[in-house]
């Protein structure tokens, strides 16, 4: 039988590398682009795959995860949908704690792909329910705890993945990010792909994006509701370090509602509530830097998770949301390039190409 930690290799392909879309847009009559990483197309469906691999992977190494160790993750869904696929997949029992007030889809979700659900309502803190799965785990022989909310390797994943797709794609088409834009759920994301693109330029702007009717970030205060699920969760994560990121970018819920539902119906995108968020967080930042500035953002999850919320509901729109004001003309899909996906230990694997000469592969005009 394969070792484990193999198995996950051979599903890397499945995760990462996703297509950079151009999306052009008329603001105010001016024509305009945002670029946002289609991380709907990773395998279970949402950016956590990239941290659920990367995680487990070092968690293999390390000598954290056995074969067949329960997992045990506190989710608003994305996360726990990510480690029940590929935990299921490797042969980890999983189990997860989740709040009763998100999606139904989420639930039945985690269900067919054989996950354990332990729920827990608006009374608990997730400071109270990450101690109760911390108890669980230490009741259960062998159990591996991700820690999504303080796990450095959240941060790494974004870091060595996320981030330098982003790079090399616009770079690719001779382009340089000036800002990027992520909603705060972990903040691994944001805190990951800003540091990487710090470093390569570091006038970059890293944005963190929070609900506008939950001001956490900007506040400090725990008070308000709102509708994007998958952010602002009502819990400071320790991952997060304000202070190495730029100003915290609000959205109104009603705002990131419509710009989904525009994303979905108008240029058949499918994704969810928080990539609306994203969207509107990107053009935003943009506005800051001027209209042919080069901003960057994450369109997190798909919209098949939003069936039974507001997303599929008639939201009314308000004087002060931007969300009606932008006319979608286009998206173009970027591909992958050769400094991320290239992967010379498969091509070293793999069986030797018989017919090379006979049938060459095509000739790469970038390189000499």
């Amino acid at each position: 039988m394969l070792d484990t930690a193999i198995r996950l290799k051979r599903l890397k392909s499945l995760i990462h590398n996703t297509p950079l879309l151009a999306i052009d847009f008329l603001l105010a009559g001016a024509r305009r682009t945002i670029y946002a990483k289609a991380e709907h197309l990773n395998m279970s469906g949402s950016i956590k795959d990239r941290i659920a691999y990367g995680i487990m992977d070092q968690a293999y190494q390390d000598g954290e995860l056995s074969p067949a160790a329960p997992i045990i993750e506190v989710t608003s869904g994305n996360t726990g949908i990510a480690f029940a696929a590929l935990g299921r997949n490797l042969g980890h029992p999983v189990t997860i704690f989740m709040p009763d007030w998100v999606s139904r889809e989420r639930y039945n979700i985690l269900k067919a792909y054989g996950a354990d659900i332990v729920t827990f309502g608006k009374e608990c803190s997730l400071a109270e329910v990450i101690g109760r799965a911390e108890e669980l785990a230490e009741d259960t022989p062998g159990a591996f705890l991700p820690r999504q909310f303080a796990s450095v390797g959240n941060i790494q994943a974004h870091y060595s993945t996320t981030g330098p797709e982003i790079w090399w794609q616009l770079k690719f088409h001779g382009l340089t990010p000036q800002a990027f834009v992520a909603g705060v759920g972990t903040g691994g994301t944001v805190m990951g792909v800003g540091a990487f693109l710090k470093e390569m330029a570091p006038a970059i702007l890293a944005h963190p994006l929070e609900p506008k009717s939950a001001p956490l970030l900007s506040s400090g205060t725990l008070a308000g509701e709102h509708r994007i699920e998958g952010i602002s969760d009502g819990y400071l994560p320790p991952l997060l370090n304000l202070a190495s990121l730029d100003r915290v970018i609000g959205v109104a819920d009603g705002d990131a509602i419509i710009m989904a539902q525009k994303l979905d119906a108008e240029l058949g995108l499918g994704v969810g509530i928080s990539s609306g968020a994203n969207f509107l967080g990107a053009v935003l930042a943009q506005n800051d830097l001027g209209g042919e500035a080069v901003v960057a953002t994450v369109f997190a999850d798909d919209n098949k998770k939003y069936l039974s919320t507001d997303l599929l509901r008639t939201e009314q729109p308000k004087n002060e949301y931007l969300a009606p004001r932008i006319e979608l003309l286009s998206v173009q899909a970027l591909k992958r390039v050769c400094y991320t996906c290239c992967e010379p230990e498969e091509c070293l694997a793999a069986a030797p190409l018989a017919c090379t000469e006979e049938f060459p592969p095509p000739v790469c005009p970038r390189r000499k």
